[in-house]
């Protein structure tokens, strides 16, 4: 993109304000909020001589730059200014016409609004951008748009009317081939599920999220989806232990690359859930089971021998100071979900000598 900037001339402005913008997104995909920044704030002279479409991508641009700082700072004036960018943005764009950067960048500024707990006024432009995209039937961003309010819903503790929009906006994207943006709807469902009572419901929703996050290259939303997973289940002794220890791992290794400051507590806060339910038996609690407490602490210790021993039965048997026949059984029986980490048992030769009748 440098290259092609030195081949312009001023007669090229505007392919030159869209390298420049193209350059802060290269910039945000690699954590460099400041390098993004520092490039707008340069950029500057260039878009202020241009149409108002431009000046919106500007002003929208530094919108998200500075929101994607607050995150990463936890600074709420970046947020303050984030607002007063998308808000420079929606005007240049009806100004320019364009009802549907208008409508993405009111969702911008209500997802703002939300973080900051001002909740109605998140709901007040979640209207007028839902308005415009209705009329103009974009499917697509009206779910982004039902995403954003059913997370306000959620702070509101209005668990129904969440899973109402949040359910609706599921069905539009998993027409379309956004898996980023459906493994998010998927979470904040499997959250509402959740909140609503429906355990298993949202469990399987949340494994799915994960799923197609990572399928999608998604890992930052993957490793978000699995920190849902944790919170809203790790405490009631829904998950197995080991699942539990394994979802903490996977989260961790996930979200190392994330610079929001909220993506770091959430995980540290995970670790507290992990560790007690590592820690603790509650012998009161209404899900404990003798059989089934034992059977979980047998699998962690099974799991761990398999892995110093690389998948190998015979190793993972002495270090655990069984029979290998014992813990083939026990593999087989009681630990079935462990077999995918034992190396594929060796075919036996059979005799060539016959047995007298």
């Amino acid at each position: 993109m440098r290259e092609a900037l030195k081949t312009l001339t001023d007669a090229d402005l505007e392919l030159q304000a869209k390298i420049l913008i193209r350059r802060t997104i290269v910039e945000l995909c690699e954590n460099k909020f400041y390098e993004a920044l520092n490039i707008l704030n340069e950029a500057r002279p260039v878009f202020e001589s241009a149409d108002d479409a431009l000046q919106g991508r500007w002003h929208g641009q530094m919108g998200l730059v500075l929101a994607r700082l607050a995150d990463a700072e936890g600074n709420t004036s970046y947020t303050d200014r984030a607002i007063i960018e998308f808000t420079a943005a929606i005007y240049h764009y009806e100004q320019a016409g364009n009802e549907r950067y208008c409508a993405t960048n009111r969702n911008n500024v209500a997802m703002l609004l939300y973080r900051l707990g001002r909740y109605r006024d998140a709901h007040e432009h979640l209207d007028r951008a839902g308005a415009t995209l209705l009329r103009l039937k974009d499917t697509g961003l009206l779910a982004q748009v039902d995403e954003t309010r059913a997370r306000v819903f959620l702070a509101e503790k209005k668990y129904r009317e969440a899973d109402r929009v949040i359910t609706r906006a599921v069905e539009t994207l998993e027409k379309g081939g956004a898996s980023a943006y459906l493994s998010d709807a998927l979470t904040i469902q499997g959250v509402a599920r959740a909140r609503l009572g429906a355990g298993e419901d949202s469990i399987n929703i949340l494994r799915r999220a994960m799923s197609v996050a990572e399928e999608a290259g998604a890992l930052t939303n993957a490793g978000l989806a699995a920190l849902a997973l944790i919170e809203e289940h790790g405490a009631r002794r829904v998950l197995a232990r080991t699942e539990l220890y394994g979802l903490y791992l996977r989260a961790e290794k996930l979200l190392r690359g994330s610079q929001d400051v909220e993506d770091k507590e959430r995980l540290l806060a995970c670790a507290r859930i992990v560790m007690r339910r590592l820690a603790d038996v509650n012998l009161h609690d209404r899900s404990f089971s003798f059989f089934s407490a034992v059977q979980e602490f047998e699998e962690k210790i099974i799991e761990q021998a398999l892995a110093e021993s690389a998948g190998s039965v015979t190793g993972a048997a002495k270090l655990l100071g069984l029979k290998h026949q014992t813990l083939i059984t026990m593999l087989r029986r009681r630990h079935k979900a462990l077999q995918l980490k034992r190396t594929p048992p060796e075919k036996r030769l059979k005799s060539i000598i016959k047995k007298d009748c």
